[in-house]
């Protein structure tokens, strides 16, 4: 486990942290479609919190692409960053994230955020700013539409329905359990949509979440746990 100090230069109010934000998000790449699905392999990230004892604990589970076995995990626990305010919860999370991915021993190549990418209101939520401080190609895949609208997709495993901001698709409502509520994927870095939804699936053989978001949800919060009670 890597313990995490939060960075001398990080944002402390919202201003600064959406003036971050603003300066970042010209730097997503858009045009690139990413890693075929079910190849390489595939990292999840997620974060758990102790809002208490001010600690945050995150982890990172690296899996086989095709086989979906674990190849590696790492997780760091550090003080949380930046106060809770909606549109702004990867400055909470993002200096552990990225202690966590740096303790890995191999490339996690695609990272699957707990979170969203483009559908986000100023459309860089965590997984595009993950992306952009990394490199790598990123995709959201959250439970909730978060402010977008959307129509209910069609009852099969599989279908999808825009996320729409206005008449702008952010996202899609993707259904991959039939006749389970959806969730909602969205383009973070160096992908594009059709993709980001083609993994999701093929990360999703037998539960509504994909078995990276299950399996870092698991390990940060077995994290959490050992770090309160050390």
């Amino acid at each position: 486990m890597t313990t995490v100090r939060i960075p001398a230069d990080w944002p402390g109010t919202e201003e600064q942290a959406r003036a971050v934000q603003d300066a970042l998000r010209a730097r997503v790449v858009l045009d690139e479609p990413g890693p075929p699905p079910g190849t390489g392999r595939v990292t999840g990230v997620d974060v758990a919190y102790d809002d208490e004892r001010d600690v945050v604990a995150a982890a990172a589970v690296v899996l086989d692409a095709a086989s979906l076995d674990v190849v590696a995990e790492a997780t760091a626990v550090g003080r949380i960053s930046f106060p809770y305010v909606p549109g702004l919860l990867a400055f909470r999370e993002l200096p552990t994230v990225l202690a966590a991915l740096d303790a890995l021993p191999c490339p996690p190549g695609l990272v699957v955020c707990d979170g969203y990418g483009r559908a986000h209101p100023r459309r860089f939520g965590l997984a595009s700013h993950l992306g952009v401080l990394t490199s790598l190609p990123t995709i959201g895949v959250a439970k909730n539409p978060f402010t977008f609208a959307h129509d209910t997709p069609d009852t099969p495993r599989g279908s999808t329905a825009p996320l729409l901001d206005g008449r702008e698709e952010v996202g899609r409502a993707l259904r991959t359990r039939d006749a389970v509520k959806p969730v909602f994927v969205s383009v973070g870095h160096r992908t594009d949509l059709d993709n980001a939804c083609a993994h999701t699936l093929a990360l999703t053989p037998a539960h509504r979440l994909p078995e990276t978001t299950r399996r870092a949800d698991a390990l940060c919060r077995r994290a959490l746990r050992e770090a309160a009670g050390a």
